[in-house]
């Protein structure tokens, strides 16, 4: 283990499909590598798996793109900037994948399978009935030329399966989970190209690794036994082994693999509702790492801090309300003018000063905008009760005080004190909810001053009593 997790400067990759949007079980594993890469002054690149061409959409790969840009995922190759090994698109590299094709075809690696879905089924369906695994049974394996000849006749189209070698141990050091030891038996022959001509995950995602020079793969742990796979291909064509490293995938907090029903899964999702990139990259650092450090990280320091070696097998609980806590003190560390651009709306830099503390995300300040310049929304129960309690009286008193001081709290509320006798909280809680609505918030002299005049005693007098 300590050998693969040296100090030498590592090349490591993200490889999205461009099917979705980046969820944040792929963005946790860009973001591990990209800190692995940049511990060890090595290299991340960025390669799209879009051979499934059904599927991808250039509109995909260009949101994936800019949330990676966003979350400060930067590359050194990469579809968009280039490299040694472009093209970094993987419906860009048909022709090199042919000739590794050919190679197997030639050696008797690699076979044409006429075997249609229906057929496959049938035969999985009586493998299980039997009580054996499922795979590939062989069928179009030693087919003569003249029984391919006969198939093609029929317009069958042949997909190319890889001839999985008997009697053979698949041995590999995983940076996760310590050293694997597969038998070749288990593994049936499996496709390498579909029957369409595009190149299947198998093949593309493993040949690309080896000669883009990938030296880390790492990724989930639901592609682990996906590895042995990959290991056989690469020694068939001679090409260099990678290592690998497989990460305990993110669920939410019912332990299951985290979907929508857990809410928010994509970096866009969370962007579109105002979380900061550093808030989002503090939290995913603790999610299947463990920290040396407990708090607050700048992003520019999570390298010296990232440990390869403490990456978890056990799955990551991804739960929002730690993105919160993240979040908070992501805000408390920016300053007015980033929180301005942020919540922007255009509000005054003492609307900012005055809300910074009280706003997690954006639309946090939307009320205090309402209370500052707008209508207040209807009183809740508790507020309501509190003006009850204070009585039309008191009010009566505060708008005779109001019109002596309009933007003085201290002597608003001295003068209201002399007349009612009300003292601490029953002297500043009834203002406070009959000025904003609401019983806790931002200092109250602060958001009285930037009421209008107008406005402040409106509230004030719709509490008092009419002669």
């Amino acid at each position: 283990m300590s050998a693969i997790l040296g100090s030498s400067p590592v090349i490591t990759r993200f490889a999205p499909s461009p099917t979705g949007s980046l969820h944040l079980g792929n963005a946790r594993t860009a973001f591990f590598s990209h800190l692995w890469a940049r511990k060890t002054g090595g290299r991340f690149i960025l390669r799209i798996e879009d051979t499934d061409a059904e599927r991808s959409r250039l509109s995909f790969r260009h949101g994936l793109m800019a949330d990676m840009q966003w979350l400060g995922l930067d590359w050194d190759e990469g579809p968009d900037i280039g490299g040694p090994s472009a093209p970094y698109s993987q419906a860009e590299r048909g022709e090199f994948y042919g000739k590794l094709f050919a190679q197997l075809e030639l050696n008797g690696q690699a076979y044409p399978c006429y075997c249609t879905a229906e057929e496959l089924e049938l035969s999985r369906k009586l493998q299980r009935m039997a009580g054996k695994p499922p795979r590939y049974a062989g069928t179009c394996r030693h087919l003569t030329a003249a029984q391919r000849g006969e198939r093609e006749s029929k317009g069958l189209r042949a997909a190319l399966r890889f001839a999985v070698p008997d009697d053979q141990v698949v041995e590999f050091i995983d940076a996760v989970h310590g050293p694997q030891r597969y038998a070749s038996g288990d593994i049936g022959d499996f496709i390498i190209r579909r029957d369409d001509g595009t190149s299947a995950f198998f093949f593309c995602n493993a040949v690309d690794d080896s000669v883009m020079g990938v030296t880390q793969v790492l990724r989930g742990d639901d592609h682990l036994t996906n590895t042995p796979r990959q290991l056989l291909l690469l020694d068939a064509l001679g090409l260099r082994r990678p290592g690998y490293g497989h990460v305990g995938l993110l669920v939410g907090a019912d332990g299951a693999p985290l979907s929508k029903r857990h809410g928010s899964t994509s970096a866009q999702e969370f962007r579109e509702r105002g979380f900061l990139p550093e808030a989002i990259l503090n939290h995913l650092f603790r999610l299947g790492h463990t920290s040396d450090v407990e708090g607050w990280l700048p992003v520019s320091d999570m390298p010296a801090h990232f440990r390869p070696e403490h990456l978890g097998r056990a799955p990551a609980r991804f739960d929002e309300s730690q993105l919160v806590h993240w979040q908070k003190e992501t805000v408390e560390r920016m300053s007015d003018a980033q929180i301005g651009a942020w919540l922007g709306s255009g509000d005054p830099v003492d609307f900012v000063e005055l809300v910074r503390h009280n706003v997690v995300l954006p639309a946090d300040a939307a009320p205090w905008r309402a209370v500052v310049r707008g209508d207040l929304p209807p009183l809740g129960q508790d507020e309501q009760q509190v003006i009850a309690v204070a009585g039309p009286e008191f009010f009566t008193a505060a708008v005779e005080a109001f019109d002596q001081s309009p933007s003085d709290l201290k002597q608003l509320t001295k003068i209201v004190k002399e007349r009612t006798g009300r003292k601490g909280a029953d002297l500043y809680m009834p203002l406070r909810v009959a000025l904003t609505g609401q019983a806790h918030g931002p200092e109250l002299a602060a958001l009285l001053k930037l009421m209008s005049p107008e406005t402040a005693r409106r509230r004030l007098e719709s509490h008092a009593q009419h002669s």
